[in-house]
């Protein structure tokens, strides 16, 4: 395949997995909306306002840009988990792995598409936290950048996931006893300053505390972590995700019997 005809296949499946998602939005983004607004008024209204201030910060506005990360893991890991599995099983993505087509290709349409959904559903969860209260973004391009790459390293685990799950029932496991877990633990709700000191270290091997900490220093200016680290540590996620997707892919891993 030439570039021409490389960049119109991406384009394609990248429009494919957009316009899927937006088709049914009542199911993809209309309810991650509705559970956040829900933790804005338990979390934020009705506790934030017996716990004041976090960090300097009322508690409000500190479990915000947490809540709007964890929007943004589960949504882009979900979409391309359930998309790639649901091609596998009904054996359409043969057409693709028997096409010229790249396999960076078919794994980058894939992707982008889920880093769409997931950036889309913490827009509107942005939208909604402004109902309860205020956020002056002290480092936008960094805040910007921290999103898209953490779109971007769960939708590679999603599409490592549906590659090795053998039934629908695969795909569940990973958000349920790894993802949800490491979130609630992550620093979502609270600052890990606040631990006892063997559990500060302890928490510091959940890579998800890297990304909301970063996320939230990107908005409100304050981390319990080193934002450059973070930073470093998210990129490097993403390389080994991304090498290791491709050589399953090539590899045929969940495809081939």
């Amino acid at each position: 395949m030439n570039a021409k005809q490389t960049w119109t296949a991406l384009w394609t499946i990248i429009v494919r997995e957009v316009r899927r998602f937006m088709r049914i939005w009542p199911q993809t983004l209309l309810p991650p909306s509705i559970t956040m607004t829900m933790y804005f008024i338990i979390f934020g209204n009705l506790i934030g306002s017996r716990v004041g201030e976090m960090e300097g910060v009322p508690y409000m506005s500190y479990i915000v840009p947490g809540l709007i990360m964890m929007s943004v893991i589960t949504n882009s890991y979900s979409n391309v988990a359930s998309s790639f599995f649901s091609n596998k099983f009904q054996r359409s993505v043969e057409e693709l792995i028997v096409s010229p087509m790249p396999n960076w290709v078919i794994m980058m349409g894939f992707v982008i598409g889920g880093v769409a959904r997931g950036l889309g559903v913490g827009i509107i969860v942005t939208a909604v936290s402004l109902f309860f209260t205020h956020l002056d973004v002290q480092h936008p391009l960094l805040t910007i950048a921290v999103v898209i790459m953490t779109a971007v390293l769960f939708s590679i685990g999603g599409f490592i996931n549906s590659l090795l799950a053998n039934k629908f029932d695969d795909i569940s496991i990973v958000p349920i006893f790894v993802l949800t877990p490491l979130t609630y633990l992550g620093g979502v709700f609270y600052s890990i300053s606040m631990l006892p000191e063997f559990w500060q270290h302890v928490s510091l091997i959940n890579p998800i505390l890297y990304m909301v900490n970063t996320f939230r220093y990107g908005i409100l200016g304050i981390s319990d972590i080193n934002v450059t680290l973070a930073f470093a540590a998210i990129a490097a996620f993403i390389i080994v995700f991304y090498c290791f997707g491709l050589w399953l892919l090539k590899r045929g891993k969940g495809l081939r019997s």
